[in-house]
């Protein structure tokens, strides 16, 4: 496998209602943990009079990194759930919040999980899920008169120029599919005077 899913941008507001506890679901694209906190930061200001804000995450395609958060509920009530949301829609790189606002009724431990996990369902179905491909980066390193050799691999495999310092001596940030990687690889590693490591 060399795709993952992950969703295109911030959902819309979703709203899921308990007895009179109001639960508001959100959901973000995310590449690494400080952006959890900055969108974290954000909610607590537009929603200062709200309860809790609870949240889990998932980071990563090869290696997975993720957190739930129960924000002061009771213990695997709410980050949990959320979680759980997230490995449902088989997502990665995605944060899911959501916010409640109490509304005088205890729900219980199996009525929190079941608002939480229902509220971020709904963030994720609001959300336009999209498949985007996992990428290795190489950076090639040559001299001023292979460039050309070099330019035409990039150009016939179709590779992505990520960056270039194109001085006496040259460096390419290049990437391409997982797929290809071990292909690309051997065929610059197999061009004379040209070297290639993987970043």
């Amino acid at each position: 496998m060399d795709t993952y899913k992950t969703i295109d941008e911030a959902s819309p507001e979703t709203l899921y209602k308990e007895k009179n506890s109001k639960f508001f679901g959100f959901a973000f694209p995310i590449t690494s943990e400080e952006e959890v906190k900055t969108h974290i930061d954000k909610l607590k200001k537009e929603h200062f009079s709200a309860r809790h804000w609870c949240y889990a995450y998932q980071i990563g395609t090869t290696k997975i990194q993720y957190r739930a958060n129960d924000d002061g509920e009771p213990n695997n009530s709410a980050g949990m759930p959320i979680y759980g949301q997230i490995q449902s829609f088989d997502v990665t790189n995605v944060l899911v919040v959501v916010v409640r606002y109490f509304g005088g009724v205890k729900l219980g431990v199996g009525g929190l999980i079941s608002a939480y996990r229902e509220s971020a369902k709904m963030a994720l179905e609001a959300s336009t899920i999209i498949e985007k491909t996992i990428d290795i980066h190489f950076s090639v390193t040559f001299d001023y008169k292979n460039m050309n050799k070099v330019m035409r691999i990039i150009k016939e495999k179709n590779l992505n120029i990520v960056s270039q310092k194109m001085e006496e001596n040259c460096q390419i940030e290049i990437s391409t599919r997982k797929k290809n990687a071990e292909m690309v690889f051997d065929i610059f590693t197999n061009l004379f005077e040209v070297d290639i490591k993987e970043i």
